[in-house]
C-alpha cells in the first residue's frame, strides 16, 4: 500500500525485515517531482544524444574514403557507445514513467545492464588511445573490450532470470534491489567493485599519460616560446586538459557515489540520500554522450578530415551530377538541330 502526500510517495509494505526497519519496497519516500525532472533531463539528452552521435557514425562510417588510423578505431567504438547508451534512455524514462512488473523487469534485467555496458565502454576505451597506437592493436583492444563488458553482463541477465521470483506487484521506487535475489544482490556488489577498479586504474593512466605529455610539450614551449609551433603546442596542451576535466566531470562523482551505493542502499538511513545521490550523478554521466560529439569535431582532426572528406565527395558527386545533366541536354539540343537542319 502507498500513501501519496505533498507530492511525494511512501512506500508502506505489511512485510518488514528484521534488520534496519527495512521494507521489502524500499525506504524513505520517493519524490514523484524529482522523478518527473530526470524524465524530461533524459528525454533531452536522448533526442540531442542520438542525434549528435547518429551523426558522428554517419561521418565515420558512410565518408567516401575510410580513414584507418588507432585513433578513428577508438573514435568509432566511443561513438558506438555513445549511439547504443543513447538508446537505452527510453527504457530509463519508461521505468520512471511506470510501475508495472514487466517495465521493472525489463529495465533491472536488461536495460540497466545495456546502459551500464555502454558507460564502461566510453570509460575504458580513452585509455587505448594511449597504451598501443598502431591499428590492429586498436582493433583487438576494442574488441576484446566488448568481449569482457558483455560477457560481465550476459552472466548478470542470466543470472538475474534464473534466480527471479514471482512479483505480483512493484514497489514506486525507480531502484531495482526489490527485485534482486541473493546471488544476483552479491554479483552486483562484485561487479561494482571491479568496475571501481576499472575506472581507478583507466582515470590514473589517463592522468598519468596526460600529465606526462603536457610536461614535454611545456618543455618544448621552453625551448621554443617565439616559434610558429608555439600556438599549435599551447593549442594541444589546453585541448588536453579539457579532454581530462571532461571525464573526471563525467564520471569520477558516479563512481564516488555508486560504489558505496552498491554496499549501503539497504539500509533506511542511507536509501533516501545515496539514492538521489546516485541519479544526479548518472545523469552527469549520461551528459558525455552529448559532449563526446563536440569534443570529436572540436578537438580531433580525424573526425574533420573524415567530415571534410564527406563534403568533399558529395561535392565532387553534385558536380559530375551536374555536368552529366548538361552533357545530356546539350545533346538533345543538338539532335534536335540536326532534325531541323535536314527537314
Amino acid at each position: 500500500m502507498s500513501l501519496l502526500k505533498g507530492g511525494a510517495v511512501t512506500p508502506m509494505s505489511n512485510q518488514t525485515t528484521r534488520s534496519g526497519n527495512r521494507t521489502d519496497e524500499g525506504c524513505g519516500q520517493v519524490n514523484a517531482s524529482a522523478n518527473l525532472v530526470f524524465m524530461v533531463v533524459y528525454c533531452l539528452l536522448f533526442l540531442v544524444g542520438l542525434l549528435l552521435n547518429g551523426f558522428t557514425l554517419k561521418v565515420y562510417f558512410c565518408s567516401g574514403q575510410q580513414m584507418s588510423s588507432s585513433v578513428t578505431v577508438y573514435l568509432k567504438n566511443l561513438a558506438a557507445a555513445d549511439f547504443l547508451m543513447s538508446l537505452c534512455l527510453p527504457v530509463r524514462v519508461s521505468n520512471y514513467a511506470s510501475a508495472t512488473v514487466l517495465v521493472r523487469r525489463l529495465w533491472c534485467n536488461f536495460g540497466a545492464s545495456a546502459f551500464y555496458l555502454n558507460m564502461y565502454l566510453k570509460i575504458v576505451h580513452p585509455l587505448g588511445t594511449h597504451v598501443l597506437q598502431r591499428v590492429r592493436s586498436a582493433y583487438i583492444i576494442s574488441s576484446l573490450t566488448w568481449v569482457f563488458l558483455l560477457s560481465m553482463m550476459s552472466v548478470y541477465i542470466l543470472l538475474s532470470l534464473i534466480t527471479q521470483q514471482p512479483l505480483p506487484s512493484v514497489p514506486v521506487s525507480v531502484t531495482c534491489d526489490v527485485l534482486h535475489s541473493p546471488q544476483v544482490r552479491l554479483l552486483y556488489q562484485i561487479i561494482h567493485c571491479c568496475s571501481a577498479l576499472i575506472f581507478l586504474c583507466v582515470l590514473v593512466s589517463l592522468v598519468f599519460f596526460y600529465h606526462s605529455t603536457s610536461h614535454r610539450l611545456a618543455l618544448a614551449l621552453h625551448r621554443q616560446p617565439a616559434s610558429s609551433r608555439s600556438k599549435k603546442l599551447l593549442r594541444s596542451r589546453r585541448n588536453m586538459l579539457v579532454l581530462v576535466v571532461v571525464f573526471c566531470v563525467c564520471f569520477v562523482p558516479y563512481h564516488l557515489v555508486r560504489l558505496p551505493y552498491a554496499f549501503m542502499y539497504r539500509r533506511c538511513s542511507w536509501s533516501y540520500a545515496f539514492f538521489y545521490l546516485k541519479e544526479l550523478t548518472t545523469v552527469v554521466s549520461v551528459l558525455n554522450v552529448c559532449l563526446d560529439p563536440l569534443i570529436y569535431f572540436i578537438f580531433c582532426k580525424a573526425f574533420r578530415a573524415q567530415l571534410s572528406l564527406r563534403r568533399v565527395f558529395s561535392t565532387t558527386e553534385g558536380e559530375t551530377n551536374t555536368v552529366k545533366t548538361e552533357r545530356r541536354s546539350s545533346g538533345v539540343r543538338g539532335n534536335s538541330l540536326t532534325k531541323q537542319t535536314v527537314l
